[in-house]
């Protein structure tokens, strides 16, 4: 943990190690987004999070990294290939993909309207709701989203969740736009680049999963960063199959970790990654019918020095004051006693980050088999 407050410049090196946050909407304990900054720093002001995206002085934008994610201003350049790939209808969702192509029309008429008026949400254009389930989205909504994709708009800021657009030049730093546009393959094998500090070790398909490569991409870039001498090509004993290190990589001494994560977070979002590495097959049950899910609606792996090892189903009760562990499920491996002080700790932490007055922990903790 740092010491004294958390600052832009603490954040700003979460960032660089990481790359990426993926942003989610579920706010069951609190936004995603927040949440791998409090679990690689402690408790810290949310507003510094929000005043380095969509602040001034921003350093942080939104985009496509993984999935919708913050990401540091720096890097749009490295992303602009994706968009100029959306323009021509590819890489995209097939509806978003399909107005591009087909109504390029609509698009100039929703940019001009953002362009005339300023910082618009989709909610502020006439017609904006889908008819039908909340899921429906018009034109207009659409059409945002193809914008979005093409880096034609950008959020300048959210309210409540909801994303504000506006105009790439009104709202990202004039060095960043002004700086050159790197080759596809020189922007890609900067973001393999990333993906490989940020992952330690790692599959070809972890490198390419990061920021959602192509496979032919993928396998291309690793292999040029392979053959520059960048990239590391390691054996892991159990595991099949080549990993890569990056060339600097170091191993610690120690590691003295104890972090709650968010579903999200990069250290866990890959399945197959986990199981692999770590024996622990996690899988996000919030889209799973109560009566089938295992461990929870939303559940934050628990990692303890190396290891994960631990499972809690937690929720924000913001109107009692109280963070609630509704369960905690203790991997195979994992000793109760070595787990469960420094959990209640964490959770602790948490509830006091949170803004919530105790935290409500089950009689027992309950083991894997």
């Amino acid at each position: 943990m740092p010491r004294g407050a958390v600052d832009r410049r603490l954040l700003r090196r979460v960032f660089a190690r990481v790359g990426v946050i993926q942003i989610d909407s579920v706010n069951v304990a609190v936004r995603s987004h927040y949440l791998p900054t409090f679990s690689r720093l402690g408790p810290y002001d949310r507003e510094v999070l929000e005043r380095a995206a969509y602040g001034r002085d921003r350093i942080l934008f939104e985009y496509w990294g993984h999935e919708a994610s913050l990401l540091p201003v720096e890097l749009q350049p490295y992303l602009r290939w994706r968009m100029d790939r959306a323009r021509r209808g590819l890489g995209a969702w097939r509806r978003v993909s399909q107005l591009i192509r087909d109504e390029p029309a609509v698009l100039e008429r929703v940019r001009a309207t953002i362009a005339a008026n300023g910082p618009t949400t989709a909610s502020g254009f006439e017609g904006a709701r889908g008819k039908g389930s909340w899921w429906g989205w018009s034109d207009v909504k659409v059409a945002l989203e193809a914008l979005f994709w093409c880096g034609e708009i950008t959020t300048a800021y959210r309210k409540g969740f909801e994303r504000v657009y506006d105009l790439p030049e009104r709202v990202l730093p004039r060095a960043v736009l002004d700086a050159p546009t790197p080759s596809e393959a020189d922007a890609q094998r900067e973001l393999v680049r990333i993906a490989a500090r940020a992952t330690g070790i790692a599959s070809e398909r972890d490198l390419r999963d990061y920021f959602r490569l192509d496979l032919a991409d993928a396998r291309a870039r690793v292999a040029e960063l392979v053959d520059a001498g960048e990239l590391q090509r390691v054996g892991v004993e159990g595991l099949r199959g080549d990993r890569y290190l990056a060339r600097d990589a170091r191993l610690p001494r120690r590691i003295g970790a104890r972090a709650l994560l968010s579903p999200f977070d990069s250290l866990v979002w890959e399945r197959a990654r986990n199981r692999e590495l770590f024996d622990f097959d996690f899988r996000l049950e919030i889209y799973t019918p109560q009566h089938k899910r295992v461990h929870g609606y939303y559940v934050l792996p628990f990692l303890l020095g190396d290891r994960l090892v631990a499972r809690v189903d937690v929720k924000h009760d913001r109107q009692a004051g109280v963070l609630i562990a509704h369960a905690v499920h203790l991997e195979a491996h994992a000793d109760r006693r070595a787990v469960e002080a420094p959990l209640r700790d964490e959770l602790s932490a948490m509830a006091g980050w949170l803004g919530a007055e105790r935290t409500a922990f089950p009689r027992r903790m309950r083991a894997e088999r």
